[in-house]
């Protein structure tokens, strides 16, 4: 069985020629001229005012744009060329001038744009000449050699040398392509790390859906399963019990059928326990429903706000309520609080949770209340436990996670 043929390859492997290269082609060098007065410009003012105030950020501003120039670049080639170049990673998230102004001098995707623009010129160079210089070379040879009054031997060399002119620029100008595409997927794309960097997140992503699905048919194992057995047989000791009162001669096996029901009904608690532990059925409505019944179940008043715009994945929703199913346990065992609040709110890509008391405060990381734990679970996904909890109190706990792994 052979594998099914680009849209855009001939028979052969080779890419069919689009309309859009020959624009591409005619656009190619006063683009690259653009480029790369840019980037000298760009460099030649940040180098100038390096030694000024000014300087950092003239250059963190030419970076900036130099990312954008990239994309572009990145956008015309999958128009004009078809070659569809994966986005490169976001920029790092950075707050306040400085931050921003760091963030662009030390963003490698800017860098790599630079870079391109710089190769691109000699590359349209070169691509200018084969595509067009050289077919208008070859026309013009065999023009001269057919009507020029030139010797018979010189005509000839010159209508054959403008043939094969003709003949050699097509198959160079697809090389010059090739060359193109290859230097938009090299520097306009992710870079070898940022490519790691997507493969292990999707890796990871893999791995905690599997894992969520595994979970979700034990616990469906479980409960339809197991459960349901135990559940029988409580029926059937039950039964037992009813036909064995009233006969004295059987006392004894009554009160062991007795004793091994209680024991099943302990059984089906601890179980139904050990299901819900798994995944909570609340859960199956979205994390927004979800907590208020596990507010509701805490040993304090809880004041609840949920504001959600859109539902995390189910991961997240299951990382969050145990999160926050363990911060209220904890306020009710150690911090001796009479009241606390939950705030979770979708912001931008964030699902942001409050969970503050009124207790006595003093918790810390790893003091054995768990929130070493919390922070752990939290890392896996991408997420962050901020802590405030001053000794007289209050405590605020944060909790911060991306609304999609």
């Amino acid at each position: 069985m052979t594998a099914p043929r680009v849209a855009d390859e001939d028979r052969n492997g080779r890419r069919k020629p689009r309309p859009g290269a020959i624009v591409f082609a005619v656009t190619g060098l006063p683009l690259s001229l653009l480029g790369m007065a840019y980037v000298l410009v760009v460099l030649y003012v940040g180098g100038l005012l390096s030694l000024t105030v000014i300087g950092l950020p003239v250059l963190a501003l030419g970076l900036w744009g130099a990312r954008h120039l990239g994309r572009t670049h990145a956008r015309l080639m999958r128009t004009l060329l078809g070659e569809d170049i994966d986005p490169p990673a976001s920029p790092a998230a950075a707050s306040g001038a400085l931050g921003w102004i760091r963030s662009n001098l030390s963003d490698v995707t800017a860098w790599r744009s630079m870079l391109y623009l710089m190769l691109r010129l000699p590359l349209d160079l070169i691509a200018f000449v084969v595509t067009f210089a050289l077919p208008a070379f070859g026309v013009w040879s065999i023009v001269w050699g057919v009507v020029g009054n030139q010797a018979l031997w010189l005509a000839a060399v010159s209508v054959l040398g403008g043939l094969a002119v003709l003949v050699f620029a097509p198959p160079a100008a697809r090389t010059m392509l090739r060359l193109h595409r290859q230097l938009g997927r090299k520097l306009l794309g992710p870079s070898t790390s940022q490519l790691r960097v997507k493969t292990l997140e999707r890796a990871r992503s893999v791995a905690f859906t599997e894992g969520t699905r595994d979970l979700r048919q034990v616990e469906r194992d479980l409960h339809d399963g197991t459960q349901a057995q135990l559940v029988a047989i409580a029926m059937t000791l039950s039964l037992a019990t009813d036909t064995l009162e009233g006969e004295s001669s059987t006392g004894r096996t009554g009160a062991l059928i007795a004793r091994a029901r209680t024991q099943t009904d302990t059984a089906i608690a601890e179980l139904r326990r050990l299901i819900d532990g798994i995944n909570p059925a609340a859960l199956d409505r979205g994390l927004a429903d979800a907590l208020p019944q596990l507010t509701g179940q805490a040993g304090v008043p809880v004041d609840l706000k949920v504001e959600m715009s859109q539902r995390p994945d189910p991961v997240i929703e299951r990382v969050a309520y145990f999160c926050v199913a363990e911060l209220l346990t904890n306020v009710v065992k150690h911090s001796g609080a009479t009241k606390a609040s939950v705030d979770a709110r979708v912001v931008g890509k964030v699902l942001r949770i409050q969970v503050r008391d009124d207790g006595s405060g003093g918790a810390r990381i790893g003091a054995g209340s768990g929130l070493s734990g919390l922070r752990e679970r939290l890392t896996a996904v991408d997420g962050t436990l901020g802590l405030h909890s001053p000794p007289a109190g209050p405590t605020t706990v944060v909790l911060e996670m991306p609304v999609r792994i």
